[in-house]
């Protein structure tokens, strides 16, 4: 019985280790398509409710995202959770804008302006 627990548990140690492997990292083509596709879904609204739900998709993207992106995502996800705050903070919205334009348009530098 300890034998085969002990295999069991050292079988579910490695499955735990292998799901856990870190991702490749995507290329800017890559990280534009996805991107891309989390921005023109239907549930892509300027809402407060849309723009949580766009930050949240935008997160395990930008964990893989390429070296040229991974800043910009990270800017424009900070902004889109302070913007879905039930009461957000307009002061620190306003500091935050020319950021969030900056990294608007580097992303449109490297994904082009059609993305």
């Amino acid at each position: 019985m300890k034998k085969t627990l002990t295999v069991l548990i050292a079988a579910g140690a490695l499955l735990g280790a292998a799901g856990c492997s870190a991702s490749p990292q995507l290329t800017n083509a890559e990280t534009c398509a996805r991107v891309k596709t989390v921005v023109s879904a239907q549930s892509a609204t300027s809402d407060q409710a849309g723009m949580a739900r766009v930050a949240n998709q935008l997160r395990p993207i930008k964990a893989v995202a390429s070296d040229d992106l991974k800043g910009p995502l990270q800017t424009i996800i900070e902004y889109f959770d302070e913007s879905a705050k039930p009461n957000p903070d307009t002061t620190k919205l306003e500091a935050m804008k020319a950021d969030y334009t900056a990294a608007g348009q580097s992303y449109g530098k490297i994904c082009g302006s059609g993305q």
